[in-house]
């Protein structure tokens, strides 16, 4: 397997390990029995819970465009050292982004999720 698809599904381990935490916190926050339920009426998630949750739309956001590009790449034949590079560019930062964001530091994530375009489009370039 290539170095990029094996950072694929390390992206994916991290998005399962963020929606993990979220859950967690929301646990901690107002407790099982409302988040059983449809949660109609539950207040927003404050505090480090809801950065949580925040972090982890975001990565879902940004997981389906490093898929794709990851994947193209792939089929294209297109992998080389600068596929590899934005990939490992684009899971570090997005890593840091996640703790960033969820310990409540706002100039520093929204380098980090810089950083991680700047991975996304190493991979893009390659693929165009």
């Amino acid at each position: 397997m290539s170095v990029e698809l094996q950072l694929l599904v390390c992206a994916v381990a991290l998005t399962l390990i963020q929606v993990v935490v979220a859950v967690v916190g929301s646990i901690t926050q107002v407790g099982m029995p409302p988040l059983m339920g449809n949660r109609q009426g539950l207040a927003e998630f404050t505090g480090w819970v809801g950065r949580a949750h925040r972090a982890h739309r975001n990565m879902l956001e940004s997981l389906v465009i490093f898929a794709i590009l990851v994947l193209v790449a792939h089929a294209a034949g297109r992998e080389d050292a600068t596929t590899a590079l934005g990939a490992q560019i684009f899971l570090w930062a997005r890593l840091a982004f996640a703790v960033i964001y969820i310990a409540g530091i706002p100039y520093l994530r929204t380098v980090a999720w810089a950083v991680a375009l700047t991975g996304l489009m190493l991979i893009f370039k390659q693929v165009i």
